[in-house]
């Protein structure tokens, strides 16, 4: 199974959702569930990464985690997009997905510069 398969099924083991949703109320209770959800981990990974990362060398492999489920995702994605294009889906959604990879890809620059950043304040550069 390829890593963005894998990375999306665990999310969706993570949050709880199995299917799609057809009802606005429906969705509207999942996304309010996966923000409850997200933001109670978060406590924890902030209490254990404050304690954790005691040096830029120690944040690198989370860094670099981050990045790659991140990166495994907005790739996904793009397969998703490419398939709602080919279907000739709405353009709404068409141009969310197009927002949200670009978005994405973004962020996986930010976090590689990041990792660069904590390889050149370890060795000094």
């Amino acid at each position: 199974m390829s890593l963005a398969r894998r990375s999306l099924m665990e999310a969706a083991a993570r949050f709880g959702w199995r299917h799609a949703y057809g009802d606005t109320t429906q969705v509207d209770a999942l996304l309010t569930e996966q923000t409850e959800t997200a933001y109670t981990e978060a406590a924890d990974h902030a209490q254990l990464a404050t304690a954790k990362n005691a040096d830029v060398l120690t944040v690198q492999p989370c860094v670099l985690a981050v990045r790659g489920r991140v990166l495994a995702d907005v790739l996904y994605l793009e397969g998703v997009l490419t398939g709602a294009r080919n279907r000739g889906l709405p353009p709404e959604l068409i141009e969310r997905l197009e927002d949200a990879i670009d978005h994405g890809h973004e962020l996986t620059v930010l976090l590689a510069d990041t990792v660069r950043i904590t390889a050149a304040h370890a060795t000094g550069h």
